[in-house]
Order: C-alpha cells, then structure tokens, then sequence
C-alpha cells in the first residue's frame, strides 16, 4: 500500500509497526527510476508511505535527508534505520529485511 505522507499525517501514520517511508523527488531521477519498484513492492502489500521532499521542507530537515531517493525505517514510531540511493527491489527488499531481523 502506497500512502502520500506530508508535514500533517507524517507522525500519525508511522507511530505503529513497522513503516517504510520514502523520500522522492520529482526533478530527481533516480527518485523517477525507484517509483515504480516502489508500487510494485507496495502492490505485494508492503506498507511505503512516499513524502515529496519540495513540498515538506520540514521533514527533510528533521530527518537530514541531503541526498534523493532516501528511505526511512520506522518501528513504532522510532527511527530504526535510513539509507539512500537508487536500489533494485531485491536489494530494498533485503536492506529493510536486514533491520528487521
């Protein structure tokens, strides 16, 4: 499941279990490249909440996001992991699996 994620819903929607989020940009294009592994992975009902960084300045500082596509790891709310960079759905899907053991 793909949820759009902003400045008002962030805090709400990844304070309980385990939420990937992504940060991707529009003008970026390995952001472009990563959607759609992104929706297919979401498609397989993996929760990917995706934040526009242009729009939610503040959350790309709170979080120290300098470089696109980034992602987030959270457990209940608490930030358990972040990585950046373009990956293959087998290399998300391993990375995220790798914190969760």
């Amino acid at each position: 499941m793909l949820k759009e994620l902003n400045e008002q819903n962030f805090n709400e929607n990844i304070k309980d279990g385990i939420k990937f989020v992504a940060f991707t940009a529009s003008w970026c294009g390995y952001c472009n490249r990563q959607k759609p592994i992104l929706k297919e992975i979401a498609d397989q009902n993996i929760w990917i909440g995706m934040v526009d960084p242009d729009n939610n300045p503040s959350l790309v500082q709170e979080y120290g996001i300098s470089a696109f596509p980034a992602f987030l790891l959270f457990k209940n709310g608490k930030l358990i992991a972040n990585f950046v960079g373009y990956k293959t759905k087998y290399e998300l899907l391993n990375t995220i699996l790798g914190y969760l053991q």
